[in-house]
């Protein structure tokens, strides 16, 4: 569940914000000085990554490591002012092929809406953030379709909990297209 400063901002949809990429620069330069050495990508991931696409306007960012020390990166993070989401769900990541571990960070009290996922780099989790993005990315009609799911669902979602679950099963719809793109077309992170 979001932290309580974060339930004022409330569930809403907003329309593609060209800002959003520059958020995501900002956010990714605080990483790097947070995580230093033990960052090994940062890559911005989720809706607001996709140009034309609808989302909630938070960034998600993903940062992967080559170990996830949760010493090391909720102290690197902690002297920032990030906070670690201590929920169970962001702690694993479900994948097709079992259970990643993860650390899901909010920013600190008051600071734009951002979500930073943690994880080993090249792990599943890693795989699917950067997949769905590309998918959604090269193909336009499935990018609209997504846009308008969300915009729809969004009034009907009594918190941002009860959004994400909605959106699970047709999220795995949408990574099974994504897989077969990617088997087509060679895709790699």
């Amino acid at each position: 569940m979001p932290f309580p400063d974060e339930l004022a901002r409330g569930l809403t949809v907003v329309p593609y914000d060209r800002r959003w990429p520059g958020d995501f620069a900002v956010l990714a330069r605080r990483i790097h000085g947070a995580l230093g050495p033990a960052v090994v990508r940062v890559s911005h991931v989720g809706s607001t990554s996709v140009p034309g696409l609808a989302a909630k306007d938070c960034i998600d960012v993903q940062a992967e490591v080559q170990a996830l020390d949760e010493e090391l990166i909720v102290g690197g993070f902690g002297k920032h002012g990030f906070r670690l989401r201590p929920e169970p769900w962001n702690r694993e990541e479900a994948t097709p092929s079992g259970p990643c571990p993860k650390l899901v960070f909010a920013p600190p009290e008051g600071e734009r809406a951002s979500n930073i996922h943690v994880v080993e780099a090249a792990s599943e989790a890693a795989r699917r953030k950067l997949l769905f993005r590309d998918f959604l990315r090269a193909h336009d009609t499935a990018r609209d379709a997504w846009s308008d799911f969300k915009q729809r669902l969004a009034p009907m979602a009594a918190d941002i909990y009860q959004y994400g679950q909605a959106k699970a099963g047709p999220t795995e719809i949408l990574m099974i297209a994504a897989g077969s793109w990617a088997r087509q077309t060679q895709w790699t992170p």
